[in-house]
């Protein structure tokens, strides 16, 4: 067993250009003292990080971390969410997904994923130079808009889906692990990896890359009606990386899983803040510490109702409260005696 390290917090949803988040001493400072110990760096954003210098400049990534560590913090994995979803993106959703993409490849819809490629090349060496071990990224998604089976999908549009999928991602994948980093996916809606069917789908595209993992996040499932502990059973070996984050699932007569197109507050599945919601975190960081996963726990805060900054001061206590430090002791080790193999045979009676 290992003890899950924390409390970390995820920065994405903090960048504001209002002090202390407009800069990467003011969003640390912040965070060290409300009481975190590490911090999940969204890589879009260039007063947090020039993510093209990480990758080439190993005396960049140095006072990069060292500025960190003079916070008392520590990196946890650098994230590339935004360009992951890049990666791959359906026609339909082109002219939405271009708001993530930089000004002068906005309608170029090649570039654009080229760029996204190029990106995650760039994170894998920044990653390495960094000294982490995890990324945090998203799948994209070429088959989204075929979720639900109508019109009915012919023939070979799931599975070609997923090899033009692995085949967008083997070069990124190969880079990861030439670097050794773990590219942790966040299974989530609206990528094609959302599920444990569709991580395992992706796997086998691959090859069974060795570089693919993921990021348990739970929240994603409870809005799916997924079992979320069992899963813990079925993947733990590829968990690598975790957040902590929320969510309640109150269907009605009139919406369910699909949440008939409303906003985040008025769906029967909506995200909140840790302890507000229907996830219960005593049996994940059970499960997570009993099968040994090697994680950082990030709170990542995303709630309809909540303030971010009241989320994240009580996050700190929450994670606090369900980290297990791990035993190396059995507790009937007081009653323990040693039998030679004689003894051990008359016990048996043998």
């Amino acid at each position: 067993m290992k003890t899950i390290k924390g409390p970390a917090i995820f920065l994405a949803q903090f960048i504001d250009d209002s002090e202390p988040f407009n800069s990467l001493d003011g969003i640390c400072k912040w965070a060290s003292d409300l009481g975190y110990k590490g911090v999940q760096i969204p890589t879009t954003d260039s007063r947090l990080i020039d993510l093209e210098k990480a990758a080439e400049s190993q005396t960049y990534c140095d006072e990069f971390k060292g500025k960190i560590n003079g916070y008392g913090l520590e990196i946890t994995e650098l994230s590339t969410h935004i360009q992951g979803q890049l990666v791959a993106v359906h026609p339909a959703h082109d002219i939405m997904f271009d708001a993530f993409a930089p000004k002068h490849l906005k309608g170029n819809y090649k570039g654009r994923t080229e760029w996204a490629i190029q990106q995650m090349k760039y994170a894998a060496s920044a990653s390495n130079r960094l000294g982490l071990k995890a990324h945090a990224t998203f799948s994209g998604s070429l088959l989204w808009p075929m979720m639900h089976p109508w019109p009915q999908q012919p023939k070979g549009l799931i599975e070609l889906g997923f090899k033009e999928l692995a085949d967008r991602w083997k070069p990124i994948l190969n880079t990861f692990q030439d670097n050794g980093v773990a590219v942790c996916y966040e299974v989530h809606p609206v990528e094609d990896i959302h599920d444990g069917d569709t991580f395992e789908r992706f796997l086998e595209a691959t090859g069974n890359h060795k570089a693919v993992n993921m990021l348990y996040d739970p929240s994603h499932f409870v809005l799916q009606q997924l079992d979320y502990i069992k899963y813990i059973d079925h993947y733990h070996e590829f968990i690598k990386s975790f957040h902590v984050k929320d969510s309640e699932f109150n269907p009605t007569g009139k919406k369910g899983v699909f949440g008939g197109y409303n906003d985040w507050k008025d769906r029967a599945g909506r995200y909140r803040s840790p302890g507000d919601g229907q996830v219960d975190f005593k049996k994940i960081f059970s499960k997570l510490t009993e099968y040994g996963c090697d994680v950082w726990a990030v709170l990542e805060w995303e709630c309809v109702i909540k303030s971010p900054e009241q989320g994240a001061r009580e996050g700190v206590d929450f994670i606090n409260k369900h980290i297990i430090e791990s035993t190396n002791k059995r507790f009937d080790d007081f009653a323990a005696s040693n039998a030679s193999d004689d003894e051990l045979k008359k016990i048996l009676g043998l």
